[in-house]
């Protein structure tokens, strides 16, 4: 007996040291991922810029500084050579190859700056606008020899500085690594999950409800039930196969819009909901139900005053799962061309746009090393927004939450 004793002991010290072992090794995946990416990420924060002396007076720019008063302005630079007397100044200040120091996109920060102050016209201006990805590069990280001399010289004559990219966070995508930002995938993802939440939200609570509550115990029941759960199962692409054939070929919704895309997600989302509800639903007393039927309360009345209250907890945890699922979704929206190529935020449910797990894939196919940090960044801006929603529906489940 003694030796029995000793053995389960044993076992149960081996059962716990293995699960604690388990545990650890999780953790270190996890902090071993978050460490790389926030490594790569940080970067993705910053950029690098250099110093550009123009004299508009000698260049060859052209532009009436009348001219940029009201709306005839944005014709006005558009109409103006912008591009050339940047690469005309950069020469002059670097050398033949100067131009290469910066970034392609360089001259709409000299643009901007001319729409802001047209004076800057008639004298030399300073300006600081984004160095090109070489030179990015080379300012976080190792680069090639003939990149480092280069950025060693910028260094020496004081004319490069690293600072926060506010262009990340408020610009959409380019070709130019140092002119990509996340703001328009980010909107597309916002615009998407609303469209997604208005309905799978609603529609799967209500169906959870009334099969839980309402529906004859019967075979086309079973039928249903046994196919919502096979729906739960199904991988994502058959969902983004569906969306392509019934609202881009069928009904002929607009191409790579946040409409389409929700109603493909919410489709993918709506039986993680439905069955989450009905174990919601499932789980409240049924002396809840018996003593609000005793006091003369109304079928209706005990389900949506009392049961469904109480069972809000369950269903909004549900609703977090596939909502989480939905917003790292890339397969689906690949199939109804949310890939594409987009220059400026959406500005609707109804206009071309991408989303955050789809931009990362794209930023990640990407030869230039630029877009390695960038796709890091945007995965810790996708982090956050999926905190931020977790974080906003374990708020509301706490406060809904009712203990009996």
């Amino acid at each position: 007996m003694q030796q029995r004793i000793r053995r389960r002991y044993a076992a149960e010290r081996r059962f716990r040291y293995i699960g604690l072992g388990a545990v650890l090794l999780s953790a270190a995946f996890l902090a071993f991922l978050l460490i790389t990416m926030l490594a790569n990420g940080v970067r993705g924060f910053t950029q690098t810029e250099v110093r550009l002396d123009i004299d508009f007076a000698r260049s060859a720019l052209i532009i009436d500084p009348a001219t940029l008063q009201g709306f005839g302005a944005d014709a006005a630079l558009a109409g103006a050579d912008i591009d050339g007397a940047v690469r005309k100044a950069a020469a002059a200040q670097y050398g033949p190859r100067g131009a290469d120091l910066l970034s392609e996109g360089a001259w709409l920060r000299i643009r901007d700056a001319i729409r802001q102050d047209p004076q800057v016209l008639t004298r030399t201006a300073t300006f600081w606008v984004p160095a090109s990805s070489p030179i990015d590069v080379a300012a976080k990280s190792d680069a090639p020899a003939e990149i480092e001399r280069a950025y060693e010289s910028l260094q020496q004559r004081n004319a490069v500085r690293t600072g926060f990219n506010a262009n990340f966070l408020g610009g959409s995508d380019a070709t130019d690594p140092t002119m990509v930002g996340i703001w328009g995938a980010f909107k597309g993802s916002l615009l998407t999950m609303l469209v997604t939440l208005a309905l799978a939200f609603p529609i799967g609570v209500l169906s959870a409800v009334y099969l839980e509550e309402y529906a004859p115990r019967n075979r086309w029941t079973d039928i249903i039930e046994v196919s919502i759960n096979n729906l739960a199962a199904v991988p994502s692409i058959i969902f983004g196969l569906l969306g392509l054939a019934v609202f881009l070929n069928f009904m002929h919704l607009p191409r790579s819009a946040p409409l389409v895309g929700g109603l493909t997600l919410a489709l993918m989302t709506m039986p993680v909901i439905v069955i989450a509800g009905r174990n919601a639903i499932k789980s409240v007393p049924p002396s809840i139900r018996d003593a609000a039927l005793g006091i003369g309360a109304s079928r209706i009345q005990v389900v949506f005053h009392h049961v469904l209250p109480l069972a809000l907890p369950g269903i909004l945890t549900g609703t977090i799962i596939g909502m989480a699922r939905a917003l790292g979704e890339t397969a689906p929206l690949l199939m109804i061309g949310m890939r594409a190529f987009i220059a400026s935020p959406p500005g609707g449910v109804t206009e071309p746009a991408t989303v955050l797990p789809v931009q990362i894939f794209l930023w990640s196919d990407e030869v230039s090393r630029g877009f390695v940090e960038k796709t890091s960044a945007a995965i810790i801006v996708l982090l956050v927004f999926l905190l931020a929603m977790n974080g906003i529906a374990i708020y509301l489940r706490n406060k809904f939450e009712r203990r009996w």
